[in-house]
Parts: structure tokens; sequence; C-alpha cells
């Protein structure tokens, strides 16, 4: 799971004239990265271990793309205010939803990457139940931490943000809970299958894994085409419309953006010092207007 772009004014995604276009390739990557999943748990459904084999790869794949879309949010929320974490005493949901989120879903996606990399290495080097057991539990612990995430997310309240922004940030974020809850279920009922198991060498994972994992990849999906038409609409708009930080934390932000800035008092000195004069000709027709 991510923590995608949300209806609030202050994420910067990069450079102030490419903010826009890394805004959309964030949100691309999050969508090519779901598809890549369902690839991965559809080779996972083949008898043939070459396939299965490869299908591994590709969720490895995925895996690491979205973490790499976690990192990026989180920068973005950071970089929004300044990198003042001090904000968050003005505003509890820039704590708990904009940074610690995309905190416990990159850890969630790196304990499922090692569980899925301890898989890949068991069908390359032979299987060893102690590294298949690590690997499961890991497979719980990612999941559980991606749910955990999505429900955080959906808990953000937006109180002055556009209703229609609102309605599609839930959209967005409905898929991804749902993808995650069935991701964490798909983990428990392979942990289950494999204890109950007699023989711990016919398999790597159980074929349900596959399907709850092709499933909540398609709801990815979904959820990250939402994120798509939800980040269009963001730019097309006012931002103005979006959700502001709460507590004073906006206005006090602005102070200390001004105050990094000691040019544009000096510019303003500078102006009272050497006015620009206006052509004889204007003075009149404001004069006239006036």
């Amino acid at each position: 799971m991510v923590k995608l772009a949300t209806a609030r004014d202050f994420r910067i995604y990069g450079p102030a004239g490419a903010s826009d276009k890394w805004e959309y390739i964030n949100a691309g990557l999050f969508l090519f990265s779901a598809i890549v999943l369902i690839g991965g748990f559809l080779a996972q459904l083949s008898s043939i271990p070459l396939h299965v084999k490869s299908g591994l790869a590709l969720v490895l794949i995925g895996l690491i793309i979205i973490s790499l879309v976690n990192v990026h949010d989180w920068f973005a929320h950071l970089a929004g205010i300044d990198w003042r974490v001090g904000l968050a005493e003005y505003d509890q949901q820039l704590a708990l939803v904009e940074i610690v989120m995309p905190i416990v879903n990159l850890f969630g996606s790196t304990l499922f990457f090692v569980a899925v990399l301890f898989f890949e290495i068991e069908m390359e080097n032979g299987y060893k139940y102690k590294l298949e057991k690590h690997g499961l539990n890991l497979l719980i612990a990612g999941s559980v931490l991606w749910l955990v995430g999505s429900i955080g997310n959906i808990c953000q309240v937006y109180d002055r943000a556009n209703w229609h922004i609102q309605i599609l940030q839930k959209c967005v974020e409905v898929p991804l809970l749902l993808g995650s809850f069935l991701f964490m279920v798909g983990s428990i009922v392979n942990w289950i299958a494999k204890y109950n198991a007699t023989d711990y060498s016919s398999k790597m994972s159980d074929k349900n894994w596959a399907w709850f994992g092709l499933f909540g990849s398609i709801l990815f999906f979904i959820g990250g085409l939402l994120n798509l038409v939800k980040v269009f609409k963001m730019q097309q708009m006012d931002r103005s419309e979006l959700e502001r930080l709460r507590g004073g934390a906006r206005e006090r932000l602005a102070r200390e953006r001004e105050g990094q800035v000691p040019l544009l008092e000096e510019h303003r000195t500078e102006s009272r010092r050497n006015p620009i004069r206006k052509p004889y000709k204007d003075v009149l027709v404001e004069s006239s207007q006036a």
C-alpha cells in the first residue's frame, strides 16, 4: 500500500516548474506497480515452476516500485512544510497521516519484499523450513502494516476541502483498504496451510495466497487509476479549494518562509529609494480613471 496524494495543498513533488509532472509520475508509477503485481500473482497460479519463479520476481519488482512511491510521497509532504516537523504540533493529522503513515507503508513493503525474496531463494536453492517460516511470518507482518496504513489514510478528515476532491480521495482510499485487507487474509491463509501441511518440501506457497494477492492487486489497480483521475482534477482546479494546515500552522509556515527570504525586503527598500518613473501619459490615464 502507499500514501498517495491527499486533498491537502502543501505537497511539493518536485521543483516549482516540474511539480505537476512529478505528481503525475508518482501516480503513474503506483498504477504501473499494480499492473506488475497482477502479472506476478497470475504467474503464481501456474503449475510450471519457472512461471512461479518469474511471478515472484515480478512481485519483487512491484514492491520496489511501491516502496519508491512511498519514499517520494513522504519527501513531498515534508518538503511542503519546509521540513518543519514541529508543525505537527498544530495539526495532528499532519503527524499521523502525512508523516507517519508513509513510513508505516514503507516498512510494510520492505517486510513483504523480504518475505517474497525468501521464497525466491528457496525456489533457487531448495526448500528450507526455517527460511520458509520466517518468510511466512514476515508476509503477515508486512500485510498487517499495509492494513494499518490504509486505515490511517481513510480516517483522515477534510473540513475545508472541495467536496468533489474529497469524494475522489475516498474512492482512492477504499480500494486500497480492501486490497490491503485481502493481502493480509491471503498471508494468514498461506501461513495456516503451510503449518498444517505434512510435507513442507512440496510447495513454496499455497494457491489461495496467489488468488488473494491477485484480487488485492486488482483493487490496488482500481485505486491507482482513481488516484490518477484525482490528480488530474486537482491540477485543473484552484489550490485554494484544497485542505489547509490547521491550528495556525499555515500562517506560521508562511511567516517562516517570509523570514527566509531577506532579499525581498531589500528589493522593497531599493524600490523606495529609486522609484520607477511612469510616462506622463500613463499618469494622465490613471488620473482620469480615478
